[in-house]
């Protein structure tokens, strides 16, 4: 799993020497960037705003240790063209003048007026040319574009509600930590870059959503019954009284969470960075503490924390 640089100097040099706009030429595909000046992320703290530019040369040089991640897989975009300091919407569909190169999933599901093809990230230079298309999160599908109803994944999204406090969001963390740990399951979190934590459970391609959702929702009502006070189980978001949300609803097709190492649309630029389960006991972790500008380093120290996902394959335990 590549954990350095992939840019070459000529890349990273070429992509400077642009002005607004221009070609690039990167990982063996010529692409056409624009607005390479625009401002997409504000400044945070005493960091300068990110730049178009910017965002184009992290998403260069994690390209290739996310791909792993995105390859095989739907990919549904969440788009600020004019910036994160702008409303987003989701983006499908794969346009018409999306480049002949770029790999894709024609759903054979699609009713009329839904989702026809998706983009499908397979190699690096299809991750720059989403982002450069205003793409600013990316959320690939759970499951595979060969088996879109088995997926690969068990999600387990820590959502917390108005009144919860990111000790609350730890305690939750902590807890999912130690069940994981009872039932010798691998599985791997991150923080979210925004103010929660999501944890990933690779699975045996084989059981439907059905079955994946109902194993992490017994998991979290588990969970949840130790510290009831910090957790709500109502639907709607305005009868949760400020709670955390376990959701475990995210397990379903064409139901996504956001990438690891994906940019969110805040200031500063700030990302949804793998963690160790050590991590969860420094009191110097954030949600939002990670950004495009320390990730990468932070990755060449630690490697990818995450990648334990990609080859671990379970049959998830009974819980009873």
């Amino acid at each position: 799993m590549p954990i350095t640089d992939p840019l070459t100097p000529v890349e990273a040099g070429e992509l400077d020497s642009l002005g607004a706009g221009g070609s690039w030429t990167v990982f063996g595909r010529q692409l056409r960037v624009t607005n390479l000046d625009k401002v997409l992320f504000p400044g945070r703290d005493d960091r300068p705003p990110v730049t178009k530019r910017d965002f184009l040369r992290y998403t260069a040089r994690i390209a290739p240790t996310l791909t792993p991640y995105l390859a095989g897989r739907p990919l549904n975009l969440h788009r600020y063209p004019n910036g994160a300091q702008t409303k987003g919407f989701w983006h499908k569909e794969l346009p018409a003048h999306a480049p002949a190169w770029l790999s894709r999933w024609d759903n054979p599901e699609a009713d009329p007026g839904e989702t026809r093809t998706y983009l499908v990230a397979d190699e690096p230079a299809a991750l720059v040319w989403a982002a450069n298309f205003g793409a600013l999160e990316w959320h690939p599908w759970t499951s595979r574009a060969e088996a879109p109803h088995r997926p690969t994944y068990a999600l387990v999204d820590l959502d917390p509600g108005p009144a919860t406090g990111w000790e609350d969001v730890l305690t939750l963390a902590r807890l999912h930590r130690t069940a994981f740990e009872h039932l010798g399951v691998t599985a791997r979190a991150k923080v979210t870059g925004r103010r929660g934590i999501q944890i990933w459970v690779p699975i045996v391609n084989g059981p439907g959503f059905e079955e994946t959702r109902a194993w992490v929702q017994e998991l979290s009502r588990t969970v949840g019954a130790v510290v009831p006070e910090l957790v709500s189980w109502k639907w709607q978001k305005s009868d949760r009284g400020g709670l955390a949300r376990l959701d475990y609803t995210q397990n379903a097709i064409n139901r996504t969470l956001v990438a690891p190492y994906s940019p969110r649309p805040a200031p500063g630029a700030p990302v949804s960075a793998p963690i160790g389960w050590d991590e969860l006991d420094d009191s110097a972790l954030r949600p939002d503490g990670f950004t495009i500008d320390d990730v990468l380093e932070r990755l060449a120290e630690r490697g990818d924390l995450f990648h334990a996902v990609l080859d671990r394959p379970q049959v998830l335990p009974p819980l009873t």
